[in-house]
């Protein structure tokens, strides 16, 4: 296979080998394909969130593109940045344990108009996602799956979803070192940067 010039990066998908270049516009279909499926999901009923409802997003959202991967929980250790995930066969009961830890975590959240609640759905939600990252249960994706389980959360609760910006290079830079210390036990970070989101959500809709 011939390279294309500048590209350093490529991956085998359901269109063949493909530079980076032309896998980002598959990505970003897929985030919004994934995003669809739960808007249409939430339409019916409120999510009830589980391993397996996690699988369909991402299965729905990147399957088509990596057929052997999309919807499966990694088979495989990795090494995320400074971070060792779990090894791959803690995964299953990890998620299990997750999601029911979350559910019962989202049962004993304040009422919407109790002067507390913001302070803790940002805590709720700054721990949802660091714990999905750390245990990285998929083997590519997972920032994206996690921060749209985010916004699940937020949906449940009659919330417009939140956007952490994580595509500029200071955006992610802020969005990564927060995780790293979380990682170390410290969330402030990572509390700040999704509370900033949820503030400027609410004020984009009171518009």
């Amino acid at each position: 296979m011939k390279k294309e010039i500048g590209e350093t990066s490529y991956k085998e998908t359901a269109f063949g080998i493909i530079p980076r270049s032309k896998l980002i516009p598959l990505e970003i279909e897929g985030t919004k394909r994934a995003w669809n499926f739960v808007i249409d999901q939430f339409s019916k009923n409120k999510i009830n969130i589980t391993p397996a409802f996690i699988q369909e997003v991402h299965k729905i959202g990147f399957g088509w593109i990596f057929p052997a991967l999309g919807g499966k929980f990694r088979k495989i250790d990795v090494t995320v940045s400074k971070h060792i995930p779990p090894k791959f066969y803690l995964i299953p009961q990890l998620m299990t344990d997750f999601t029911k830890d979350l559910k019962t975590r989202i049962m004993h959240l304040p009422k919407i108009d109790n002067p507390n609640f913001i302070s803790e759905l940002t805590a709720l939600l700054a721990w949802a996602h660091h714990r999905f990252l750390w245990i990285h249960p998929f083997q590519d994706y997972n920032g994206r799956i996690g921060r749209l389980l985010n916004n699940i959360i937020l949906l449940n609760q009659d919330l417009p979803p939140i956007e952490l910006k994580v595509e500029t290079t200071s955006g992610r830079k802020k969005y990564v070192e927060a995780l790293q210390k979380a990682d170390g036990g410290d969330y402030n970070n990572l509390e700040k940067l999704i509370r900033s989101a949820i503030e400027e959500s609410i004020k984009e809709i009171q518009k």
